[in-house]
């Protein structure tokens, strides 16, 4: 599967305008080949506008493409300052708006498509005489409802999973009474101190979920309950404890996102934010006000939560549908493909063991295809924006025939302190890491800006170089990355 096509490759539709779609499409023409970039959105980025009121804990110098940035700077373009934390909106204004103007890639961008389906052109996913070799069929679907079809060379699916939450019942599976849509459901970023102030504040809010994307929102909602009597903020976990995302504090290389977790601490030891761990939720309880009453168990033992809003900042999953047609080697836990399932698993791995990776771990069995970005990663929280732009370079050498680019797969970045796989295993060290920041003892005024992302969402950040040695890592228990 490291042959890309049978073939050589002109054209390539790149699904997506996110940060790694437009990385993708930045590679490809600087290979002398032609993307087609297919968003659903009006404009590049459309998912993170969606949260583009939240910091990214990364700094800009790990935030852009190398051949998006060359193909910047070669018009005139000045990069923002390289250790500014840029917020999802700066990160598309400064960045990914003026790349996707670029007379380069602008020609090659469509928006308003959305890819409804992925087939080879004339086949169907069980023929297999005269398969290989065959271009792919994509098609799309306009929002005026048009429908076309598009043939190609190769895919790039840089999708993201953005659209498509984890439930927030228990067993994988929605609870009764779970609604996306209800007066109550506040979705997984909320801008709780800009545009949706007033629907928190004084309300009691539940926050579900132990990632970055529950943190942001932990830490906002605090900053709201100093300034609006009546609030109050309750977080729920279905580990054991939060010890894994309070995380390194100070051992951190990216002071930004070492802070979070110390800060996240203090306020819980505090009161400021209620924590009720080892909470599986059972059903949800619609009330006639508009609330909804939360019911669960911990321990076996009923429990049940009142709440004006709920956050569910439980992460999310790949949309497979689309591609039922395209053979898929998938790992059956994780749903990532399958020779890069063992590096990512987050039963095993944190983000910063998870070694570099290229186009010879992405490869499927229909040549010439490709998941990448956050979709590759499938179930698994544990994606870093840096990886993406890793992959898609990796993938553009190899469309373009240059192997020896391609297997050379590198990306020596700094120490990420929790992400280590030193921290990432032992609660000791984190708890001390934690402790060395001085300041997870008191319930200090909260800066009302976080600086945080989603980990399961767009999560970005840095990938510590490694050997590439694939190793299995003692099995986390449920405050591990997967289960928590």
């Amino acid at each position: 599967m490291s042959n890309p096509t049978a073939r050589p490759v002109a054209t390539v539709a790149v699904i997506g305008a996110g940060p790694v779609g437009l990385a993708a499409a930045a590679h490809l023409v600087e290979r002398g080949l032609t993307p087609i970039v297919l968003e659903a959105g009006e404009g590049p980025a459309d998912a993170i506008r969606q949260w583009g009121h939240v910091r990214l804990f990364s700094p800009w110098r790990f935030d852009i493409d190398s051949a998006a940035k060359r193909l910047l700077e070669a018009q005139g373009w000045t990069g923002p300052d390289p250790d500014g934390l840029p917020t999802g909106h700066e990160l598309i204004d400064a960045y990914l708006a003026p790349l996707a103007k670029a007379p380069e890639i602008a020609p090659h961008l469509r928006y308003g498509t959305r890819v409804v389906a992925v087939s080879r052109l004339g086949v169907d996913k069980t023929c297999t005489i005269g398969r290989e070799g065959r271009p792919y069929l994509v098609r799309t679907r306009s929002a005026a409802g048009e429908w076309d079809d598009l043939v190609v060379d190769a895919v790039i699916d840089a999708s993201g999973t953005w659209g498509r939450r984890n439930p927030l019942g228990a067993h994988g599976l929605a609870a009764p009474g779970e609604d996306d849509a209800a007066a109550w459901a506040a979705g997984p970023l909320p801008d709780v101190l800009g545009a949706e102030r007033d629907r928190f504040a004084g309300k009691r809010v539940l926050v579900v979920g132990m990632g970055h994307s529950a943190a942001n929102t932990l830490l906002n909602l605090a900053a709201l309950a100093e300034q609006e009597p009546g609030t109050a903020v309750t977080w729920a976990i279905r580990g054991d404890s939060p010890t894994r995302l309070y995380g390194g504090g100070s051992a951190d290389a990216l002071p930004a996102r070492g802070t979070i977790g110390t800060r996240l601490r203090g306020l819980v030891e505090a009161g400021a934010i209620e924590l009720v761990t080892g909470f599986t939720i059972d059903r949800f309880e619609p009330q006639a006000d508009g609330s909804v009453v939360v019911a669960g168990n911990v321990g076996g033992v009923e429990r049940t939560i009142a709440a004006d809003q709920v956050a569910a900042a439980t992460g999310f999953r790949p949309d497979l549908e689309m591609l039922r047609e395209i053979r898929l080697e998938l790992d059956a836990i994780v749903e990532a493909p399958a020779k890069l399932a063992p590096l990512i698993d987050p039963n095993f791995h944190s983000c910063g063991t998870v070694p570099p990776h290229g186009e010879a771990d992405l490869a499927q069995p229909d040549e010439g295809f490709y998941l990448v970005g956050m979709k590759s990663y499938g179930r698994a929280p544990t994606f870093l924006l840096a990886t993406g732009y890793e992959q898609v370079r990796s993938i553009a050498a190899a469309l373009a025939g240059d192997r020896e680019a391609a297997d050379k797969v590198e990306l020596e970045l700094p120490e990420t302190g929790v992400c280590s796989s030193s921290r990432s295993l032992d609660a000791t060290s984190i708890a001390e890491a934690g402790e060395a920041g001085g300041c997870c003892g008191t319930a200090a005024k909260v800066e009302p800006e976080l600086v945080a992302i989603s980990s399961r969402g767009l999560a970005t950040g840095v990938l510590h170089g490694h050997s590439g040695e694939r190793r299995e890592l003692p099995q986390l228990k449920e405050t591990g990355g997967c289960c928590g």
